[in-house]
């Protein structure tokens, strides 16, 4: 009898099930600067790390949350239990190094001190459509973040993170030998900004946005030595143009948006170009079939959590927006991870 190998099994749904447990244990690794901690000892025992942490639980707790985290991948070990020693990965030493400018555990953060509990109503946000954080207690929610400079700064810090390695590739991928001038709008802490001009000395960029963040880019302009190049603009651009540029970027901005704003900025964006400009979209763009980028899916999802309208998008409905606006052309341009640049030529 021929042995059947589609056998029905439990661990997926449980994978999945459980996956907040992960999920909360890496993200509580950030919030007590483990990682960061590990750069510079280089090596710690549990009991070092609950120490140094002021960890009241019992040891065995220790040794399961970074025994946990090295099974993730996290953390090397060597040695078990209490001559066990612990190190960072490649990963964690280069990217969740609070000291180091690679650090991306800002949108970590954020995470765990805002989505994780603004998440656990999720339900609630499929059944109403409306957003489920902070703008439960108001109708503006970016008014309210803009108008905390601490949740200001960490939001920023949050972008920054999750961003990062796609405005290093984009700068990096994309042909921008026949323009000169470059404005991001939405351009949050100036990165993409300064990742374009580090890597096309030719290229003037703008980084737009709401006033309380300009001093916030120009800080970070100022710590990459790039002032001569990149520079920062203020406004917002629901009540004014966008100012005029070669190549206009929105990164992480259209998805924020219901699909009559999303129109309306691309239509903001094509008045802005010159008849040979190039409008990019950064986001974590859906195959047109739906089936292989679930993170775009969850970070559709994330914006009904965070603005009840918000929505990722695939590539066929950029084109369709982009044909209304009046572009000529759409190119799509892979990017870092499960994020991409869509692209619409104005000629």
């Amino acid at each position: 009898m021929e042995q059947q190998t589609n056998q029905p099994s439990p661990e997926n749904i449980m994978k999945i099930g459980t996956g907040f447990w992960a999920s909360k244990i890496l993200l509580t690794a950030v919030s007590f600067e483990l990682f960061t901690a590990l750069a510079e000892k280089k090596t710690m025992k549990a009991k070092d790390v609950k120490d140094a942490l002021n960890l009241k639980c019992t040891d065995r707790n220790v040794y399961d949350f970074l025994d946990a985290l090295t099974v993730f991948g996290f953390l090397n070990r060597e040695g078990i239990l209490d001559t066990a020693t612990y190190s960072n990965t490649l990963d964690t030493e280069i990217f969740l190094d609070k000291k180091k400018p690679s650090y991306i555990g800002g949108i970590l953060e954020m995470m765990n001190n805002r989505l994780y509990t603004f998440w656990g109503n999720l339900g609630e946000g499929l059944l109403t459509g409306l957003p489920q954080n902070e703008a439960k207690k108001s109708e503006d929610f970016f008014g309210l973040l803009y108008q905390d400079p601490e949740k200001l700064k960490e939001f920023t810090s949050a972008m920054s993170g999750i961003q990062m390695g796609n405005f290093i590739a984009f700068a990096q991928k994309f042909d921008f030998t026949k323009y000169k001038t470059l404005i991001d709008v939405g351009g949050s802490a100036g990165l993409l900004s300064l990742m374009v001009a580090k890597h096309n000395p030719h290229l003037r960029c703008t980084s737009f946005d709401l006033p309380p963040v300009q001093p916030i880019a120009n800080a970070t302009i100022q710590q990459y030595g790039l002032s001569e190049r990149v520079t920062t603009a203020s406004g917002d651009f629901f009540t004014m143009p966008v100012p005029n540029a070669d190549i206009v970027v929105m990164g992480n901005i259209l998805h924020d948006w219901d699909e009559e704003n999303k129109i309306s900025l691309m239509r903001k964006a094509y008045d802005a170009l010159p008849a040979n400009g190039a409008f990019v979209a950064i986001e974590g763009i859906i195959d047109d079939e739906r089936k292989q980028n679930v993170f775009g899916m969850m970070m559709s999802l994330n914006m009904l959590i965070e603005t009840g309208t918000g929505f990722d998008y695939t590539f066929a409905d950029f084109n369709r927006w982009a044909n209304i606006v009046g572009f000529k052309s759409t190119a799509l341009l892979p990017l870092a991870g499960p994020s991409s640049a869509a692209i619409a030529y104005k000629t």
